[in-house]
């Protein structure tokens, strides 16, 4: 890429500096190629290759956010009305995903979209009275708006143990049980959209640098930024001065945003909880499980805690994930300093962070249960799911 057409960039203070190698640098990098494809634009990751933390397949479920199954996203009020404007949002964003996906598909940009999305059907499953009243209003609630067109709703059993064999079997047949289904979910594989993307964008002139991390970044008096970057392999710093900074979502943000002093980063911290996965590639399991199944959390649990069953396509090979079960880290990344979190504590967001653990005691408790589970106590809660 080049400032100016036909004019040889300098690599040293190109127009744009995306931070990190994941999918939300990899998107903005093929925006910018679409909407700016005059300006230089540089990428830094400090892992060893992209898409390796928040992006990587194995650490989403893949539902891409969809709003078709996820009950967090369609509160009951208290009149146990369903309130389906969250889920209309979220499933309109998603839309537009899947329009600039395909318009990077036309365009060549990232090969043939099976290699990052794969239709999966998407449900949502609940017990009990309590349960099958909130989906049926949840049904209705969903089923007038077209985006959720053709939502199918069933409490029969025997309908469940075709949608749901693996789920069903073994089941007590006196339990109340209801689920909606829709056959247009899709199970995306975010770690290889990002390095789709980020390999046209390479081809494009985009230099994609792995084992470089973003140590700071400070405004300098002409407006421009000037980032610090070193090599985690030599050590080796070297400074870039650039009109723009993208800082990707991951865990390595909040520090990095705290060290650039915006004063917009007041006040956040990060909380210590990770989601941690049972998997399995049994292909007996997986083959009586083709789909992605949301329950609903258990009293007293967050939102957050949602129990899910889904079919992962992944390289090419099956699997079930279930989960999440609440872990702790005081790492950022995979590849971070167990002292992340402590230096990450500010005057500014210690109330923030203080605030969390006073007012969210439903959020405290759920984490330091879950922490003291046993391997049988994870394995009971799979059982509500899967009781064979």
């Amino acid at each position: 890429m080049s400032s100016e057409r036909g004019a040889v960039p300098d690599s040293a203070n190109p127009d744009v500096v995306l931070v990190g190698g994941g999918i939300m640098s990899a998107t903005l990098a093929a925006l910018i190629g679409v909407v700016a494809p005059q300006w230089s634009v540089t990428v830094f990751e400090s892992g060893a290759d992209v898409a390796g933390e928040s992006s990587g397949p194995w650490n989403n479920a893949g539902t891409g956010h969809a709003a078709l199954c996820e009950l967090n996203y369609t509160p009951a009020g208290p009149d146990g009305r369903v309130d389906p404007a969250k889920a209309v949002t979220i499933n309109e964003q998603f839309q537009v995903s899947r329009q600039f996906w395909s318009h990077l598909v036309r365009e060549g940009m990232t090969g043939s979209p099976k290699s990052f999305v794969t239709p999966v059907p998407h449900l949502s499953f609940v017990t009990g009275e309590d349960g099958r009243a909130y989906m049926r209003a949840r049904h209705e609630a969903l089923g007038a708006q077209p985006l959720f067109e053709g939502l199918e709703y069933t409490e029969d059993a025997a309908q469940l143990a075709e949608w749901l064999p693996l789920m069903m079997a073994g089941r007590d047949p006196r339990q109340t049980v209801a689920a909606t289904r829709s056959t247009a979910g899709t199970d995306v594989n975010f770690g290889a959209l990002t390095r789709l993307m980020l390999s046209d964008a390479e081809g494009r002139g985009v230099p994609v640098h792995c084992n470089q991390r973003v140590q700071h970044l400070e405004r300098d008096t002409d407006g421009r930024w000037i980032v610090t970057v070193r090599d985690t392999v030599t050590g080796e710093r070297r400074t870039v001065r650039t009109r723009f900074v993208f800082v990707g979502a991951g865990g390595g943000a909040l520090p990095l945003l705290q060290r650039a002093g915006i004063p917009e980063i007041a006040g956040f911290g990060g909380f210590p909880v990770s989601g941690r996965f049972l998997r399995t590639t049994s292909p007996e399991l997986v083959s009586s499980h083709q789909a992605k199944v949301y329950g609903q959390a258990a009293v007293g649990a967050p939102p957050m805690s949602l129990p899910h069953l889904d079919l992962r396509l992944i390289d090419g090979d099956h699997s079930l994930m279930f989960g999440p079960y609440a872990g702790f880290s005081p790492k950022f990344l995979k590849a971070g300093s167990l002292f992340d979190l402590p230096r990450s504590v500010r005057p500014d967001n210690l109330g923030s962070m203080l605030g969390v653990a006073r007012t969210e005691l439903a959020l405290t408790r759920y984490l330091i249960r879950e922490l003291m589970q046993s391997g049988s106590d994870r394995h009971q809660t799979l059982t509500h799911f899967v009781p064979d």
